[in-house]
């Protein structure tokens, strides 16, 4: 088997792929449409890419997890023992490699790069990036400087993580002592200025030409290397012009408690009866006393800018519930998106609410991607964001194309990866 390298582009969306680019054909790629898991994320992707498993089977249902023995939602967490499941290459003699995926830390492969910060006392924090085998970060570091944080997210997020990603994705394809026989990089920044502008924005289209100028250049090391080539998008992002609160809605059915600490709303997860983990088009509602579901069922079904309320109690919902998930699982409506806030003034915010703190916020926040009122901070105007992600329907699908064929033709992000794992067994 030749050896391959699998590209994560963010926001790849098929309908975006095909207004930028004009056509579906890229340097000699036929690029097609493949439908999104659901939720349709970047860790349930990235999940799904590495066990041929849907969420409902691997277990990340969002980008975070409630952890109910701590009664505490938390985000971004890099295990890899979060990813319930076998891995694809499990079985093989392949050498493997993870570059910045998401749950990584952990994992059983040669090669690994992966962001690491350590949070200091004083709450700053150290950079770093997680390197295995031992010393790759440091001599990708001194040929192509070093990986900062602020390009890969926060209002400073750009082009430059992807340059990053990319050159060191060519460096280590070159190294013939580690390369990787299958090898998983990512490209994140297409992601933000769809998220921040929407994606008729021509700084969105800027960035996919920028993107698909990175491609051509992991495109070329392919072939000077000796690899095959995988791209896909992960999901499509939709325009949206507002948010929905659903923590509010509870907060005002009494259901969601809050802490007052030094005049500051902070989330009592202990003796809330009901509160919304909201992460982009969707959210995951927990409830502690499960007689109460119906009651909130309709209390959601009712409330302006929810589009679909997904019940456990449902068995003819058409969604498999892993026991991560929610109680319930919310959409938003076509041109919205759901947002973590339960307080009504900005005076009530917690102190996290203006700064880049994606572990301590319990949902998901773009926000972030705003300088705020000071440069120190960020914005909390939800009204900013134009673009969104999530659900799954006809006219969101992802962009993907390969340079070996299937020998079936995959119509989803879970058949590609159902394909890619047969491919590299039977080969």
């Amino acid at each position: 088997m030749d050896k391959i390298l699998i590209v994560q582009v963010a926001a790849l969306g098929y309908e975006f792929f095909k207004t930028c680019n004009d056509t579906e054909e890229w340097n000699g790629l036929a690029f097609k449409k493949a439908e999104s898991v659901f939720p349709s994320l970047t860790c349930p992707v990235q999940a799904t890419m590495r066990t041929a498993l849907p969420p409902s089977s691997h277990g990340m249902v969002m980008n975070g997890i409630y952890a109910e023995n701590l009664r505490r939602p938390m985000f971004w967490e890099q295990s890899s023992a979060l990813v319930q499941g076998e891995r694809i290459w499990n079985g093989t003699e392949l050498k493997t490699g993870l570059l910045f995926w998401q749950q990584s830390l952990g994992e059983d492969t040669d090669v690994l790069l992966s962001p690491a910060p350590i949070h200091t006392h004083g709450g700053g924090m150290a950079e770093a990036v997680y390197a295995k085998p031992k010393g790759l970060y440091d001599f990708c570091a001194n040929r192509h400087k070093r990986f900062k944080l602020s390009s890969y997210w926060g209002p400073l997020a750009s082009g430059k993580s992807s340059e990053w990603i990319t050159a060191a994705t060519a460096e280590i394809m070159d190294m013939k002592d580690i390369a990787p026989d299958l090898l998983f990089t990512y490209i994140p920044h297409l992601d933000y200025p769809l998220q921040k502008y929407g994606p008729g924005a021509e700084k969105s289209k800027k960035a996919f030409s920028e993107c698909m100028g990175l491609l051509k250049k992991l495109l070329d090391a392919c072939g000077s290397s000796g690899y095959d080539m995988l791209i896909y998008g992960d999901y499509a992002i939709g325009e949206v012009s507002r948010a929905v609160f659903p923590n509010k809605l509870l907060a005002n059915e009494g259901l969601f408690k809050t802490r007052s600490i030094r005049g500051r709303l902070y989330p009592d997860f202990n003796y809330s009866a009901a509160f919304a983990v909201c992460d982009h088009e969707i959210a995951h509602v927990y409830i502690k006393n499960r007689k109460e579901t119906d009651r909130i069922t309709d209390l959601f079904t009712k409330a302006d800018g929810i589009g679909r309320v997904l019940s456990r109690n449902d068995k003819n919902s058409g969604y498999a519930f892993h026991e991560k998930a929610g109680d319930l699982i919310l959409t938003a409506e076509e041109g919205a998106w759901c947002a973590y806030p339960w307080w009504h003034s900005n005076r009530k915010a917690p102190d996290y609410a203006t700064h880049v703190d994606i572990h301590n916020k319990p949902g998901y926040d773009p926000c972030e991607l705003f300088f705020g009122w000071h440069p120190f901070i960020v914005s909390t105007d939800t009204s900013k964001i134009q673009g969104s992600h999530g659900r799954i329907e006809q006219g969101r699908e992802a962009a993907w194309a390969s340079t070996f064929p299937f020998k079936d033709d995959p119509q989803s992000l879970l058949d590609i990866a159902q394909a890619l794992k047969k491919k590299i067994h039977d080969e």
